[in-house]
């Protein structure tokens, strides 16, 4: 078999490559990727099976996120020098000190008080939606709703929504023509969102306030606090994993659920499964598909031979997918449990911060939606993100429909 993990076209065409990684689970797990001189990236170990994703998530000690960062492409050394003040590109004992600072802005009881204002965000959309008959998923509804929920843990206007949206879809979409026209959109996105940290802090500094930003710029009981860099690189990393992971889960989930209707009806006439349908899109969509890491020693991964300073790229898509772990892996099932998926990682100290808070906005979304647009159905062609990193869906046109669930 022919294999390529990181065609961004295939992406941009197919979702991810589900029958290559099924092969290599079952006949290379831990695989000698090809590099790509031209593009400017060496070859790498590509990890495809769940024991072996998890083993490579919960040792920092031998898989470095900070050596070459987490991200696939490669990056000149200067450029890598501030994106490893960044919590994803660190290793601890640095991560520890800084996720231990985050915390204080993500415990569950924050999380727990939040619901009530998600369900309202939601009922909102929704009444927006009955009254054009007529929407795009991502945009209207998807999108609309992890932006509501981080201008209120930041404390920020609601109307700066739009301009969040634009500058998560500018870096996310770096590779993707209808984002990035121009190859300096990401930067100068990146920059636009320091600017915005930067004002946040100085407004919350001279008015503290209930909200995240407080907490993360007021030292703790220890006099630690997070830097002005650190600070503006935490709300980057809010803007663009808070934002994509949980728009990009909803609407995978909603396709999920328009290409397995049996599945909607389900939920439907039992909307208390919403709690294991959020698990369960997450398995199914893998928002996040790969992160890299680099070896810091010679080791060995499920058996392979690996050599410090090597690529590993560890494939969630695939993990999620594992026949030795998952019954039925390719049948979406939203009644799913138990469901030990790594849609937020594998473990260890990188595990998803946001994890409660995105399993939050699903459960209450998709209980909203099966509540009050049964009768929703699909409208057109799903069109998804050119990105060997993110599994994501760019427009869904959908009809509102009648008071039942299409048959």
């Amino acid at each position: 078999m022919d294999i390529d993990l990181v065609d961004q076209d295939f992406y941009r065409r197919n979702g991810a490559p589900y029958e290559q990684l099924a092969w290599l689970r079952a006949n290379a797990p831990v695989y000698a990727h090809p590099g790509d001189a031209e593009r400017g990236w060496p070859g790498f170990w590509a990890v495809t099976r769940h024991a072996d994703v998890v083993h490579v998530s919960r040792r920092s000690d031998l898989f470095s996120s900070s050596r070459r960062l987490a991200l696939f492409n490669e990056m000149p050394e200067d450029q890598m020098a501030l994106q490893r003040m960044m919590m994803l590109n660190q290793d601890p004992p640095e991560h520890t000190r800084r996720r231990s600072l985050v915390n204080r802005g993500f415990t569950p009881r924050m999380m727990g008080a939040l619901e009530q204002h998600i369900r309202d965000i939601c009922h909102e959309l929704v009444d927006e939606a009955t009254g054009r008959g007529s929407v795009d998923f991502v945009r209207d509804i998807a999108a609309p709703l992890p932006l509501y929920v981080i201008c209120e843990l930041l404390g920020a206007p609601v109307e700066d929504r739009d301009k969040i949206f634009n500058w998560s879809n500018q870096m996310i979409g770096a590779e993707d023509p209808d984002y990035a026209a121009d190859p300096e959109a990401g930067t100068n996105a990146a920059m636009e969102v320091y600017a915005y940290a930067n004002t946040l802090a100085a407004e919350r500094r001279a008015q503290p306030r209930e909200d995240i930003v407080t907490k993360l710029i007021m030292p703790d009981a220890a006099g630690e606090t997070l830097t002005e860099e650190e600070f503006d690189l935490f709300v980057l990393l809010l803007v663009v994993a808070g934002n994509e992971t949980t728009r990009n889960a909803a609407s995978g989930g909603m396709l999920a659920f328009f290409e397995n209707p049996e599945q909607w009806r389900r939920l439907v006439a039992d909307r208390s499964l919403a709690r294991t349908a959020a698990d369960e899109i997450v398995r199914w969509v893998a928002p996040v598909n790969l992160f890299r890491r680099t070896a810091t020693a010679d080791t060995t991964i499920g058996g392979q031979e690996v050599k410090e300073n090597d690529k590993i790229v560890v494939f969630y898509s695939s993990a999620n997918r594992d026949e030795e772990v998952f019954a039925d892996p390719g049948v979406f099932d939203i009644g799913r449990d138990p469901n030990p998926h790594i849609g937020f990682g594998g473990g260890g100290a990188h595990f998803c911060l946001g994890n409660h808070l995105a399993k939050l906005e699903l459960r209450v979304l998709f209980e909203v939606l099966a509540e009050r647009l049964p009768g929703l159905e699909q409208a057109g062609e799903a069109r998804r993100l050119r990105s060997n990193f993110i599994n994501g869906i760019k427009d869904l046109p959908v009809t509102v429909g009648g008071t039942r669930p299409p048959v």
